[in-house]
C-alpha cells in the first residue's frame, strides 16, 4: 500500500524538478513510511512513498522497464490478489521476473496486454504508467474504487496522486473551492468525478484514463453488470460461501502481520472466523480489534442506529473463533484533541467527515498499526448484500432521493439550515442533490422481467454500491493510510459483487430480514447470538461529556476568536448552539462537529472559495 505522485508536461523539460516531485509525494509519507523513489525525464516525473506489504526487498517504484522502443515506468499502489497467476501466465508467455512483488506482474502485465491489464486483476489498485514509447500516461483505478486517484490538468499536461494535497503541493494547482465543490462537501451526494477542487477530478472507479499530447480521455473497462440469476437459494448461498473462502484466503497473503477490524457484527465477524479457520490450519492466531468508549456498555441507550453495544458480540466471536483480541478503549478527551481531529481533516482533504466515528477510526487505527500493518475489514456488506434499513422502509424505496438522505438514516451531511442564509441559497443544494439523483438513478439497467419493485431494489442497491460506498471506502482508505495501515475489504471483490447483485430481492431476503444470503453462508460459522444480531452502524460514543466539549471548542476555537468560519455557517444557530448546555440532539451534534472541521479545514488548507 503506497502514495503515488506524478507530473506529465509535454511542453516543458522536468528534468530539474526533483524538489517539487519529492515535495508532492511528501505529503503522503504516512501512506508509505517505508521506503520513497523518484524517476524524472523530459517530459515525466513520477513519485512513489511505499508501504511495504509483499516482497519487502525487491517491489521498489518507481519501476522502470526499457524496451527497444522505450521506457516504461509504473508507480502502483494497492494489491493485485491474483498476481501469483497473472505471473504464472506471463511466464509462459516469456517473461522473466527480478522480484517476487505484485508490482512487477503489474508492470509486465501492462508490457503483454497494455491497459486491457485493468481486466485481468482482482484487486484494490490505483496505479500510473508513463509509456516513452508513445508518449502516453496511463491512470487504471480498481472496479469498486478501494483505492483513490486524483488528476488535475495542466496547460500542457496533468499532475496526479494518490491524495488531492499531493497535487496541491504543486504550484501549478490552485486551491480553489467552487458552489459545485462544496455542493459537493455539504450534501454527500456523490458525483463520480467530483473531487470538491476546482479543476481537480477522480479517475473513476473502474476507468482508465489516457493522457496524450492532444487531450485526456477516460474509457470505462468495468460497471455493475445486469444479468439474469438463475441459481436456486442452496446453490446461491453455496456460492456465496465458497466465493467468500477463496476471497479471504487471497487477502491474507502477505509478509506483514496481518489482522482483522471486528465489531461483532456480521460482517467483520464472517470476515474473522474465515481467516481464523484458514490460519488455524496453518498453525497461525489471528489478531483481532475492536474500538470501544469508556463507558458505553454499561450506560448504552440504544438508538436508531444502534440497538445494543458492540463489545459484548465482538468478545463472543474472538473466544469462538480463538483470536487474539484487543479493544481500543476511547475517552471524550481523545476524541475531541484538536491535534487529532486536523490529522483527520488533512487524511480527507475535506471537512466531509462523520465526527467522533472518524476520530475513533483513526485512532483506532493508529493504535492497530503499531501491531499490525495489513487489516482485513467488513466493508460494503450492507451495500452488496442489503444490510441498510433503508432497503426496508417504504418511505426510503418511494423517495426519489438517494436513500441515506431520507429521515429514515442518521446517516446525514452538515444541516442545510446550518449554513449561512447567503450561502444556502446560493448552493441551491436541493436542487443539486435532485439533478445528481436523477443522473445516477437513469444509469440504472432494467433487467427484462424486473417489476416495478424488483427494479426499485436494483436501483437502490445500484446507488449505494456506485455512490454511497464510494464515501465508506475513501473514509476508510485516507484514515487507514494516515495511520500507516493498509485496510483490506474482501466484500469489495468484484466477482461476489457481481454475483450478489443481480441476486433477486426476494432471494436476498428470503428469511424476511436484512442480508439473508450473508447470514444463511456463515449458519455454521458464528455464534448464535451474533448470526441474529440486527445491524448496528459504526458505534458513536453515547458520553454526555462529549458534546460538552464540542460546545467549548466552538466556543473557544470558532466564536471567541471570531474564525472565518463564522461567515459560511449561521450565527444565531451558532450563538444558541455552543450557550446550551442541554443535551444535543443528533443534527445538532454533528453540525458542531462539522463546523469544527470545517474551521480546521480552512486554517489547514487557506482554500479560496468562490461563493
Amino acid at each position: 500500500m503506497c502514495g503515488i505522485v506524478g507530473w506529465v508536461a509535454f511542453g516543458a523539460d522536468l528534468r530539474n524538478e526533483l524538489d517539487i516531485v519529492d515535495a508532492m509525494a511528501d505529503t503522503m509519507a504516512c501512506r508509505g513510511p517505508d521506503d520513497r523513489g523518484t524517476w524524472l525525464s523530459d517530459h515525466a516525473a513520477l513519485g512513489h512513498r511505499r508501504l511495504s506489504v509483499i516482497d519487502l526487498a525487491g517491489g521498489r517504484q518507481p519501476m522502470v522497464e526499457e524496451t527497444a522502443d522505450g521506457t516504461l515506468v509504473l508507480v502502483y499502489s494497492g494489491e493485485a490478489y491474483n498476481f501469483r497467476e497473472l505471473r504464472d501466465a506471463l511466464v509462459a508467455r516469456g517473461h522473466c521476473f527480478e522480484t517476487h512483488s505484485d508490482t512487477e506482474v503489474v508492470l509486465r502485465a501492462y508490457l503483454e496486454w497494455g491497459s486491457a491489464v485493468a481486466e485481468r486483476l482482482n484487486g484494490m489498485y490505483a496505479f500510473a504508467v508513463w509509456d516513452a514509447r508513445v508518449g502516453q500516461l496511463v491512470m487504471v483505478r480498481d472496479r469498486l474504487g478501494v483505492k483513490p486517484l486524483y488528476y488535475y490538468e495542466t496547460a500542457d499536461g496533468v499532475l496526479f496522486g494518490s491524495e488531492p494535497k499531493a497535487i496541491l503541493a504543486n504550484p501549478l494547482a490552485e486551491h480553489v473551492v467552487g458552489l459545485d465543490g462544496l455542493r459537493d462537501m455539504f450534501s454527500q451526494a456523490k458525483s463520480p468525478d467530483m473531487a470538491v477542487w476546482d479543476g481537480m477530478r477522480e479517475v473513476e472507479p473502474g476507468c482508465v484514463v489516457t493522457v496524450q499530447r492532444n487531450g485526456t480521455r477516460a474509457v470505462r473497462y468495468w460497471s455493475v453488470p445486469t444479468r439474469e440469476h438463475t441459481d436456486s437459494r442452496d446453490a446461491t448461498v453455496i456460492h456465496v460461501r465458497e466465493l467468500l473462502e477463496d476471497i479471504v484466503a487471497r487477502q491474507l497473503v502477505s509478509d506483514v502481520p496481518r489482522c482483522t477490524l471486528l465489531s461483532g457484527g456480521l460482517d467483520s465477524s464472517v470476515i474473522t472466523e474465515i481467516a481464523a479457520a484458514q490460519l488455524a490450519r496453518e498453525g497461525e492466531t489471528v489478531r483481532s480489534f475492536s474500538v470501544d468508549y469508556a463507558g458505553q456498555t454499561e450506560r448504552f441507550v440504544a438508538d436508531a442506529a444502534r440497538d445494543a453495544p458492540d463489545t459484548p458480540f465482538a468478545h463472543a466471536v474472538s473466544a469462538h473463533a480463538g483470536t487474539e483480541h484487543q479493544d481500543i478503549l476511547l475517552d471524550p478527551d481523545a476524541l475531541t484533541d484538536l491535534e487529532v481531529r486536523a490529522a483527520v481533516v488533512r487524511s480527507r482533504d475535506i471537512p466531509q467527515g462523520l465526527g467522533d466515528m472518524d476520530t475513533s477510526m483513526y485512532l483506532l487505527f493508529r493504535e492497530v498499526r503499531a501491531r499490525s500493518t495489513v487489516a482485513l475489514s467488513g466493508e460494503s456488506a450492507d451495500e452488496i448484500f442489503g444490510g441498510y434499513r433503508e432497503f426496508f422502509s417504504r418511505e426510503a424505496q418511494q423517495a426519489r432521493t438517494f436513500p441515506w438522505l431520507t429521515d429514515v438514516t442518521p446517516m446525514r451531511g452538515l444541516d442545510a439550515e446550518t449554513l449561512d442564509p447567503g450561502l444556502r441559497t446560493a448552493l441551491e443544494l436541493p436542487d443539486y442533490v435532485q439533478d445528481t439523483y436523477d443522473t445516477a438513478v437513469a444509469a440504472v439497467p432494467r433487467l427484462d422481467g424486473d417489476d416495478d419493485h424488483d427494479y426499485r431494489m436494483r436501483q437502490m442497491s445500484h446507488l449505494y454500491l456506485t455512490r454511497f460506498l464510494r464515501l465508506l471506502l475513501d473514509r476508510k482508505d485516507r484514515l487507514s493510510m494516515a495511520a500507516g495501515l493498509e485496510v483490506r475489504v474482501p466484500f469489495c471483490d468484484h466477482r461476489l459483487v457481481e454475483y450478489v447483485y443481480n441476486v433477486p430481492w426476494p432471494l436476498k431476503t428470503y428469511d424476511g430480514r436484512e442480508k439473508s444470503l450473508l447470514r444463511g453462508a456463515a449458519a455454521d460459522l458464528l455464534p448464535s447470538s451474533v448470526l441474529g444480531r440486527t445491524k448496528a452502524n459504526y458505534p458513536a460514543t453515547q458520553d454526555p461529556t462529549y458534546v460538552t466539549k464540542l460546545r467549548g471548542i466552538c466556543r473557544d476555537y470558532v466564536v471567541g476568536s471570531r474564525h472565518p468560519v463564522v461567515e459560511l455557517v449561521d450565527r444565531e444557530w451558532l450563538t444558541n448552539a455552543v450557550v446550551d448546555d442541554g443535551p444535543a440532539r443528533p443534527s445538532v451534534r454533528r453540525s458542531l462537529e462539522r463546523t469544527i472541521d470545517l474551521a480546521i479545514w480552512l486554517d489547514l488548507y487557506n482554500p479560496t472559495l468562490k461563493i
